[in-house]
C-alpha cells in the first residue's frame, strides 16, 4: 500500500495527460475548479476549458450541446449539485440523448466533512444508476481513478464518475488492470464475501485482516464499476460462500447494497448485510468521526460480517 492520493487530484493529473493526446476533450466546471481539481487543465488548455459559474443546470445543459457538436466532455461540480441540482437536464439532455458527457462529480459522501449535511450526498449513485444508458464508476484508489476515468473518457456516451474530496491509500499497482463492469478480487477467502465500492474498498481490507486474526477468511471485491454491475462475480459469491456484505460511503437504499441485493434475489439468493448510510442525513464533523459515527468503518465491516 502506497502513500495516500484523492481521487479528485488523480482527476485532475489525468485530465492533463488525456488533453495531451486527445484534443478532442473539453472540461467543464462550475467556479470550483480549485477543489475540482480541474483548473491545471484550464491553465494547461485555456482553449478548451470552460467555467460556467455557480449554474449547474446551465453547466450540463452546454456539456450536452458541445459533446452533440463531437466533442468529449468531462463537466465537474461537487457531486451533491451534479446529481441533486442538475439532475433533471442530466437526464433528459445527456442521458435521453446520450450525449458523450462523464460528469465528474467530487466531495462526495460523508468524507466531505466540515462541510456537513448540504453538501454529503448519499443519493447521487441511486440517481444516476436508474438513468437509462448512463454508466456509473465510483474508484476506490489514485491508481484505478486514473484508469478507470481513461476508459471513461475512451468510450462513447454518458457517465457518472464518483470522486472523493479525502486522501485515500492506494491499493493498485500501475500495472494494474481494469474493466468497464468486471470488479476485481483483492483479496480471496472462502468465508464471506465483502463488496465494497469507493472509499470502503480500504475499510474492507483492514476489516479483512481483522477478520483473518479470528480465523475469518473474507473474498474483497473491489465493485468500481456500479453500472453496469458485473452480476456474474456476484452469483460466483453467492453460490461459492453464500454469505455476503456490501459496503459503500452512500445509502444502503438504491446504491451498491441495493444493486447487489436485486441481482442476488433474483438469481443467487444468500444471507447479506449491508454497511452504509443508513437512511439518515450526515452532519459537520471530521471525516474519521462521521464514519465511525454513521458506521461506515473497517469495524462496522467486522461486525457485519460476524452478524451472519
Amino acid at each position: 500500500m502506497a502513500d495516500k492520493i484523492a481521487t479528485r487530484a488523480a482527476y485532475g493529473e489525468t485530465l492533463v495527460e488525456v488533453g495531451a493526446e486527445n484534443p478532442n476533450l473539453v472540461v467543464m466546471d462550475a467556479d470550483l475548479s480549485g477543489s475540482t481539481m480541474t483548473k491545471k487543465f484550464g491553465q494547461t488548455y485555456p482553449d478548451r476549458f470552460f467555467n460556467m459559474g455557480i449554474a449547474e443546470q446551465n453547466l450540463y445543459a452546454v456539456a450536452a450541446g458541445i459533446a452533440l457538436s463531437g466533442k468529449t466532455v468531462c463537466a465537474s461540480t461537487f457531486a451533491m449539485f451534479a446529481a441533486g441540482r442538475a439532475f433533471e437536464i442530466i437526464r433528459n439532455s445527456i442521458g435521453y440523448t446520450g450525449a458523450n458527457v462523464k460528469i465528474c462529480a467530487t466531495h462526495a459522501g460523508i468524507t466531505v466533512g466540515e462541510d456537513g449535511a448540504s453538501h454529503q450526498t448519499f443519493e447521487d449513485i441511486a440517481l444516476m444508476r436508474t438513468i437509462p444508458g448512463m454508466t456509473v464508476v465510483n474508484p476506490c484508489d489514485g491508481v484505478s481513478a486514473k484508469k478507470l476515468l481513461k476508459k471513461v473518457i475512451d468510450f462513447e456516451g454518458p457517465a457518472y464518475v464518483r470522486l472523493g474530496r479525502a486522501a485515500v491509500p492506494v491499493f493498485y499497482g500501475e500495472d494494474a488492470e481494469f474493466t468497464i463492469g468486471k470488479a476485481n478480487v483483492l483479496r480471496e477467502g472462502g468465508d464471506v464475501a465483502i463488496i465494497a465500492t469507493g472509499i470502503m474498498v480500504a475499510e474492507a481490507m483492514e476489516a479483512a485482516e481483522t477478520l483473518a486474526a479470528d480465523g475469518i477468511e473474507a473474498r474483497v471485491i473491489d465493485m468500481h464499476t456500479i453500472k453496469p454491475l458485473d452480476e456474474e462475480i456476484i452469483v460466483k459469491a453467492s453460490n461459492e460462500i453464500g454469505k455476503i456484505v456490501t459496503a459503500e460511503e452512500h445509502s444502503v437504499i438504491g446504491g451498491l447494497g441495493g444493486a447487489v441485493a436485486e441481482v442476488l434475489c433474483q438469481k443467487a439468493p444468500c444471507k447479506v448485510a449491508m454497511v452504509g448510510q443508513k437512511d439518515t442525513f450526515g452532519e459537520s464533523g471530521k471525516p474519521d468521526q462521521l464514519k465511525e459515527k454513521y458506521g461506515m468503518t473497517a469495524a462496522d465491516i467486522v461486525k457485519a460480517v460476524k452478524s451472519l
